[in-house]
């Protein structure tokens, strides 16, 4: 009876403290290394990724730039960081902080959400390019 008694209590006093602790809130995102490279760089993801792979005519580049995403040096950072995707409106290219939040690395990676094809269209998946613009915007998405 005794033993019964403390079952009890023990079990009362656990299941207080469990409902005390309430919901477990995510992560904005779930990065699997929590610190992103500080090297990442937004001169880096130009000059690695977007004027080689993207800011040419006939893609993101020249006079009539797909999606209206000019990613040329002189204009890519105005027209990624807080602007809107014409595919989703109401996602931004690149959300400060939050790759999961950020058009641009959902298209980047080809998530099931987005608007047509995987970037770049019909060139090969390099996850390191991925891994540095997804660092870039963890870390904020500096101008630097």
């Amino acid at each position: 009876m005794m033993a019964k008694r403390v079952v009890r209590s023990l079990l009362g006093a656990l299941s207080v403290g469990m409902m005390a602790c309430g919901d477990l809130k995510p992560l904005a995102t779930a990065p699997e290394d929590p610190r992103p490279d500080p090297e990442a760089t937004f001169t880096r993801v130009q000059g690695v990724v977007f004027t080689p792979t993207c800011a040419f005519s006939g893609c993101h580049g020249g006079s009539a730039p797909a999606a209206g995403l000019d990613l040329s040096a002189a204009v890519a950072f105005a027209n990624l960081v807080g602007a809107p995707s014409t595919q989703r409106p109401a996602m931004a290219r690149v959300t400060p902080g939050d790759p999961e939040r950020s058009y641009l690395v959902k298209k980047m990676r080809g998530d099931p959400d987005i608007s047509g094809g995987r970037m770049p269209l019909g060139g090969p998946f390099v996850e390191e390019h991925v891994r540095l613009v997804s660092d870039w915007v963890r870390r904020g998405a500096p101008r630097d």
